[in-house]
């Protein structure tokens, strides 16, 4: 798995593009978009996701934790 999966190891930073690449994997869609914030929904899961940042910039480890936790993915 690539680094910043919810399954993968957390050796370097992790893109905003590649954040929205995983949830967009799992089936969340984008909804809206103000700014550099971009909101996800699934069909299925309860919420919405929220990605903010321009797609090129390292998401901090406690907002990509807080990311995987609403969108369902966090590691147990």
């Amino acid at each position: 798995m690539p680094n910043g999966s919810p399954t993968g190891l957390y050796l370097s930073p992790v893109k905003v593009r590649e954040v929205i690449a995983e949830l967009e994997r799992d089936g969340w869609q984008l909804v809206r978009t103000r700014g550099s914030h971009r909101q996800f929904r699934h069909t299925s899961k309860p919420g919405t996701v929220t990605v903010a940042g321009k797609l090129g910039v390292d998401v901090p480890a406690g907002t990509l934790g807080s990311i995987w936790k609403q969108a369902g993915l966090k590691k147990t």
